[in-house]
């Protein structure tokens, strides 16, 4: 930016002479010219800034506002976590705890009813949109959530008290693992790796080793323990209260086991092998009630927690084949 031509009247020559500047004065007053335009242009600058953005504090708030956000989407993302533990609880709740003692299992529906329905939440609709309905569904999760749990504790106190109303019937129910060993097939219809088609399969399979330990999963008389068909070496117990339980491919039975034999749940009662209709070494784990093949997992409930249950749910359903 140049200084303007300024001149003033020369009276001695009768004429108008331009004003000369050194070359500091032009310096100081291009500078302070710029200097000027800075400041305005400065102060336009963050007025603009302030009306489209925001003040600091406002800005501030809004960074607080989308952290609060962030931090309900999160806390909702857990109580859906929790809401499917409690769901998967609810499940070995009805599936075991309540089909064993013949109790009614309660629906999803029951434990699930009775939230508030938008109206009561009609407090968040004074925030933006976004934010009223992240609140709105993380109270009603809630809500669920606690309706749940407090079935469920219910549920317990009442299985709880039947169960001490019926020891006696307990002690002699099928409720423990037969041996150790993972569960690689369930109960149902399952492809025989030698007859070569999809048959019922009564039982669960044990993966074990030739000559693993094989217990009573609970007090009976030993009502069979020798040869029997497909079975190979095979035991059944009678518990009494109407159930039974196969323990099939045996190796060898334990010293003094005949039929007769009293036992106790957790006695040693016999080795796993491989005799029989057999693909490979394993223990074939049935329950009978009345007279009647039932799922097997249902009766570990006594030495297999909620989420144990799930993960041997889970593997005994994706199995294809049984190995008997």
């Amino acid at each position: 930016m140049f200084l303007k031509n300024y001149y003033y009247y020369d009276e001695q020559n009768c004429e108008f002479v331009p004003v000369k500047y050194n070359k500091l004065e032009r310096i100081v007053y291009t500078a302070s010219v710029w200097l000027l335009c800075g400041v305005v242009l400065s102060g336009i600058g963050i007025s603009i800034l302030s009306f489209s953005i925001g003040t600091p504090a406002e800005i501030a708030l809004k960074a607080e506002n989308a952290a609060l956000k962030e931090q309900l989407r999160i806390t909702q993302q857990g109580i859906s976590n929790l809401d499917r533990q409690v769901d998967q609880l609810a499940e070995v709740d009805n599936e075991m705890y309540r089909s064993l003692l013949g109790m009614e299992s309660i629906s999803l529906d029951e434990r699930k009813g009775g939230a508030g329905g938008a109206d009561v939440y009609s407090e968040f609709d004074i925030h933006s949109e976004e934010t009223a309905d992240i609140l709105k569904e993380t109270a009603q999760d809630l809500e669920s959530l606690e309706r749940s749990i407090n079935i469920q504790q219910s549920s317990f106190d009442d299985i709880k008290s039947t169960y001490n109303e019926n020891q006696e019937k307990m002690i002699h129910v099928p409720a423990i693992k037969p041996t150790e060993g993972d569960i690689v097939s369930g109960f149902g219809k399952r492809y025989h790796p030698i007859l070569k088609y999809r048959r019922q399969h009564g039982g669960i399979d044990f993966n074990t080793n030739v000559g693993s330990k094989v217990f009573a999963t609970g007090d009976g008389v030993v009502k069979h323990a020798s040869r029997k068909g497909t079975y190979g070496r095979l035991l059944i117990i009678d518990h009494g209260f109407g159930y039974e339980t196969y323990y099939g491919h045996l190796s060898s039975f334990a010293k003094d086991v005949r039929p007769g034999t009293r036992v106790k749940r957790g006695e040693l009662v016999a080795y796993t092998g491989n005799t029989g209709l057999s693909s490979g070494p394993h223990l074939h784990y049935e329950v009978h009630q009345d007279g009647e093949p039932v799922d097997p997992l249902h009766f570990l409930f006594v030495d297999v927690s909620p989420e144990e249950y799930a993960v041997y749910k889970e593997k005994a359903e994706s199995s294809e084949r049984s190995m008997d």
